[in-house]
């Protein structure tokens, strides 16, 4: 099926895109094109104008920050899984970006474009939620930071205002004693995630926890922070039995999604199954 027809611009600076952006109430931006694309042709999508950034200058950069990363908007999947600097502070986001579709999603498909789009199924914004990112977002009055909890807000919805892009996703440092992990069951066309969950966990000396994030993808109509997993590791042991606990409330508050993939029943046992998987994973890089 062939995409309605729209306006194509290719601003070569964030100002001028802004700029198309904010003159254009039909507009949407282009990022890796993954995403949008498809939609296009299938008709979920029709904008009007695209304000492609592929030619934006200065938006693709990873570098170390106080511990952190602070991640420019266009970064590629495929940059984000070979960085030695994710590598270093944040492993579980090059892992992540690396489970994303294949070799020529990954050398397109963009952090920023992932986050924004907010897909169902999307890795990133999951893991984003579990490593407490922030999301810069700017417009021609200046920028503003959005937290990855309050990001997300539903189906193929953010924070974002309409004249606004991100620009820029930070990543805090995750401390020692800390270990992180994703798990999915993807689906084995697309390697979207049927669910994902990814847990960042906290030690002391002792080995028990002192925090836990745990974030939810493919479960429901957006990435969720599964708060009530998080509260019952907090401050436990962490052994088989308050693990096997917040595994089994991951999927508290969500409405689940039910599709030829996967029935709502199946995916609430499918995402407590790879919440034990994320959070077993996570506990033992942060004990070793």
């Amino acid at each position: 099926m062939a995409a309605a027809k729209f306006d194509y611009h290719a601003p070569s600076s964030v100002e001028e895109a802004l700029n198309l952006l904010s003159g254009d109430d039909d507009a949407k931006i282009l990022a890796g094109g993954h995403s949008l694309i498809p939609m296009m042709k299938t008709g979920l999508a029709a904008p009007g104008a695209l304000v492609d950034l592929g030619k934006v200058g200065g938006l693709s950069y990873i570098n170390e920050s106080n511990g952190g990363l602070a991640i420019g908007a266009m970064t590629t999947y495929n940059e984000l899984a070979t960085s030695d600097a994710v590598a270093s502070n944040a492993a579980v986001l090059g892992e992540a970006a690396a489970s994303v579709a294949d070799p020529q999603v990954r050398n397109m498909g963009t952090i920023g474009g992932s986050l924004a789009h907010a897909d169902p199924a999307g890795d990133l914004p999951a893991v984003a939620i579990a490593l407490n990112a922030e999301i810069v977002a700017t417009s021609s009055g200046g920028e503003r930071i959005i937290s990855a909890d309050d990001f997300f807000i539903d189906l193929f919805t953010t924070a974002l205002q309409p004249d606004e892009i991100v620009t820029e996703i930070r990543i805090p440092s995750l401390g020692s004693n800390t270990g992180a992990a994703y798990a999915k069951m993807a689906n084995k066309a697309s390697h979207y995630a049927i669910v994902g969950v990814a847990a960042v966990v906290s030690v002391d000396d002792d080995g028990n926890c002192t925090s836990a994030r745990i974030g939810v993808t493919g479960a429901g109509a957006s990435a969720s922070r599964a708060e009530e997993s998080e509260s019952r590791l907090a401050g436990s042991s962490l052994d088989d039995a308050a693990i096997f606990s917040a595994a089994g409330h991951a999927t508290d508050g969500i409405e689940l999604n039910e599709d030829i993939h996967a029935s709502a029943e199946y995916r609430e046992h499918l995402t407590k199954v790879f919440a034990l998987r994320a959070i077993r994973s996570a506990v033992e890089r942060a004990t070793s």
